[in-house]
């Protein structure tokens, strides 16, 4: 198995081997207020509560950055075996998993706190993004093309389109692989050429805390598409869950392994869109607006939850069945939109 590097690890929840500076500076901050409040023996408004909008703190990691409200990036990207190891991928503050044609996989991967130098290999945009997106309000999202007929559909939501036509300098191929899967994208030439009033960093509905009670004991978790299956596993080393793609282990381009504090198995309605891809297959439609069953995956346990999101310009909220927050832990979310079957 490969180890992470020290240094290199990214995100931890707790501080534990492979914390980065940010989380260690998180920790500082947040014990300083802890200690502020008991001396002045009154409550603090925020503190520990896992608010998605606490002072300070990134509402989508819960971890301390210099700006909250930073431009939101979505990057559609590749996740077929010729794809990874993906570039950039680890410094994404939440990494959504879909469903595309065939039964198998791509990411949408959010970027705010945190902006890599590149971010690849860039794929095609889906009729979901868009309403997976607008809870994020008006952000901007980078992708290397769409089927015809959905371009139209694209450009009249209120997304930010920076493909390749209108932000050129934005994006490379690289040699060292084949087309379609040598595509790459620097973050801050996309911002920067694209359209203006892009949305800052919000409330989307995560909060984050201290682990809710309750949950079982939990090592291992496997989801499964039509043709390809996720296995997360915990590793109390590195304080996250692990990320495997169809039993190989997943890697950034570094080496070191993918993982995450928090994992969310969003089961979702998966029905067929109005679009199909080159191929004539059908392009499948994640329905992420509405209600359902979910599982979130912190620190070796696993809770069982409700996801709720009334409209496509509402976040989604986790719950226990007695309606309180599902806190997750600090640090970069995976949120898999899993078949309701699964």
């Amino acid at each position: 198995m490969r180890t992470m590097r020290a240094g290199q690890a990214g995100r931890t929840a707790d501080g534990g081997p492979g914390a980065g500076p940010r989380a260690v500076r998180a920790r500082v901050r947040a014990l300083a207020v802890l200690v502020a409040c008991a001396a002045l023996l009154t409550g603090c408004p925020g503190a520990g509560d896992g608010d998605g909008e606490q002072e300070g703190r990134s509402p989508f990691t819960g971890e301390s950055v210099p700006d909250v409200s930073a431009p939101v990036l979505a990057v559609k990207i590749d996740n077929v075996a010729a794809a990874r190891p993906q570039t950039g991928l680890e410094r994404a503050d939440i990494v959504y998993v879909e469903q595309v044609e065939s039964g198998l996989t791509r990411l949408l991967a959010v970027y705010s706190s945190d902006l890599p130098p590149s971010v690849g290999p860039v794929r095609s945009a889906r009729e979901s993004d868009i309403e997976l997106l607008r809870q994020f309000g008006e952000p901007a999202l980078a992708y290397s093309g769409a089927q015809s007929s959905l371009v139209p559909v694209l450009e009249a939501s209120p997304l930010r389109l920076v493909p390749p036509g209108e932000a050129p300098g934005a994006y490379s191929r690289s040699a060292e692989r084949s087309a379609p899967h040598n595509m790459y994208l620097d973050p801050r030439a996309a911002l920067r050429e694209a359209p203006g009033g892009v949305s800052g960093a919000s409330d989307i509905g995560f909060r984050f805390g201290t682990a809710p009670g309750g949950g079982r004991a939990d090592t291992e978790e496997a989801v499964r598409f039509p043709a390809v299956r996720y296995t997360f596993t915990w590793s109390a080393e590195f304080d996250r869950w692990l990320v495997s793609v169809d039993g190989e282990e997943a890697t950034t381009a570094d080496g070191d392994r993918l993982g995450a504090p928090t994992v969310v198995v969003q089961r979702v309605e998966i029905r067929d869109s109005r679009f199909r891809d080159r191929g004539g297959s059908v392009s499948p439609y994640s329905e992420t607006v509405g209600s359902g069953e979910a599982t979130v995956l912190r620190g070796g346990r696993a809770y069982e939850a409700r996801w709720s999101r009334p409209s496509a310009e509402s976040g989604t909220e986790f719950t226990t069945s007695e309606g309180d927050p599902v806190t997750f832990a600090r640090g970069q979310v995976w949120v898999v939109l899993a078949p309701r079957s699964t």
